[in-house]
């Protein structure tokens, strides 16, 4: 299933490329769903710049039910490739309790359509197969794998909406 979302954010393409490559870690308390960002590696090769970082969900979710959630149900690895020289990031997302079962991927753009505003368009796919998720049944796998990627790109526009917003309140400050 695409994921497609874009965000104006008030501000010029080399400091808001910049930011989210280099300062995520920091954004944290803008980021209502996201309790932490830890920077696993971070390899530079002269324009690119690639990570793994580790997020940890779960702000938002009330405590009562985040008991009954483990611990890796609420963390991803984001695996991305920052191109400075064209504004682009290639990125892959590993959710470790679904690695198997989950193929997240696609890359953003950053694109200064006027002078001090930079849009950020994010497109990707999200594949989900459910025969390789515990408990679902194999003879249902077809039917739930589509259902339970619509609900997730559902559950993850919003907030790559609000990591956009979350970097322009950043740099309001």
């Amino acid at each position: 299933m695409k994921i497609e979302t874009t965000a104006d954010i008030a501000f010029p393409r080399d400091l808001v490329f910049a930011t989210y490559r280099d300062h995520l870690v920091e954004l944290v308390p803008y980021l209502a769903n996201v309790r932490e960002i830890s920077i696993t590696s971070r390899v530079e090769e002269g324009a690119l710049v690639k990570f793994v970082n580790r997020w940890k969900g779960g702000g938002e979710i009330p405590a009562v039910v985040r008991k009954f959630l483990s611990e890796e149900l609420l963390q991803w690895d984001d695996l991305a490739t920052w191109n400075a020289g064209d504004f682009t990031c290639q990125w892959q997302t590993v959710v470790p309790s679904f690695k198997d079962a989950v193929d997240a991927r696609g890359h953003n753009t950053f694109v200064e359509r006027r002078p001090g505003v930079t849009t950020l368009t994010i497109s990707g796919d999200l594949k989900v197969d459910a025969a390789k998720v515990k408990g679902v049944p194999r003879l249902l796998a077809g039917t739930i794998g589509p259902a339970m990627e619509a609900f997730l790109v559902a559950a993850i526009k919003p907030n790559l909406v609000a990591v956009a917003k979350g970097v322009e309140k950043f740099l309001k400050k």
